[in-house]
């Protein structure tokens, strides 16, 4: 029997695979369908996903997946950098058994890169984070991480990033590399310069113009044709959790 916490999994799991995109509308009925549950157990997973970031919800809408401003995309890859920096610089000497673990995480990420599945490897990439803060002993800020592992992952996708996926594998092998050795210093500095890095591949520009579709359409006919434009197209239509899964 599924719960809210498993339909709430799935979703950020999807997030994480890059199956689910910002602004995908998140049908209660569909979901229900899907799941085979009822729409209040939905409708609990989805209340609990907008408390968390994930979602939103819209009176007209409904529930979709959340499209991130420009601030909002700043302010999440602050909160990563604070915490992931925060917890290396707070760890005295990483276990036998935690460095097995991540370099075990290291070698599914690598061998992903070699295959053709891109959720996997995105899954795989974000999840090295929430996988080094459960390894470093702290699983309420690994719970944290990874939802903001979730929102900078919808980020990515918004912004289009063009952050290599094979530079983000070896900047993890170095981290662990670094705590292997016992230099926290060391791994603290390669984890700030990575998440700066992720930053500043995306391609933010100028804030849009919300506007945009509207002002053009509304403009003087003549204006209009004098500059050879055509109408704006039609927003694509909404993508259902079922059809991505």
């Amino acid at each position: 029997m599924v719960s809210s916490t498993d339909i709430a999994q799935r979703i950020i799991e999807a997030v994480l695979a890059q199956r689910l995109a910002p602004g995908t509308r998140l049908g209660e009925q569909s979901l229900s369908l899907l799941f085979d549950c009822s729409r209040t157990l939905v409708r609990e997973a989805l209340v609990r996903l907008a408390a968390r970031g994930i979602v939103t919800v819209s009176s007209r809408r409904g529930w979709y997946v959340v499209q991130p401003s420009h601030e909002e995309a700043r302010e999440a890859f602050e909160a990563r950098r604070v915490i992931e920096t925060g917890l290396i610089r707070g760890t005295a000497q990483v276990d036998k058994a935690a460095l097995r673990r991540l370099r075990q995480h290291l070698k599914q990420e690598q061998a992903a890169l070699q295959g053709d599945d891109v959720g996997q490897r995105s899954y795989l990439l974000g999840d090295f984070h929430v996988c080094l803060a459960e390894c470093l002993g702290n699983q309420l800020l690994a719970d944290t991480l990874r939802d903001f592992t979730a929102r900078t992952t919808l980020i990515a996708m918004l912004y289009q990033s063009t952050h290599d996926a094979v530079q983000s594998c070896q900047d993890h092998v170095d981290i662990v590399a670094a705590l292997e050795r016992g230099d926290t210093a060391a791994a603290e500095q390669l984890m700030a310069a990575h998440i700066g890095q992720v930053q500043a591949a995306l391609r933010l520009g100028t804030p849009s113009d919300p506007l945009a579709n509207l002002r053009e359409a509304l403009a003087p006919v003549r204006e209009a044709g004098a500059r050879g434009k055509k109408p704006p197209s039609s927003p694509p239509s909404d993508t259902y959790l079922g059809a991505l899964l």
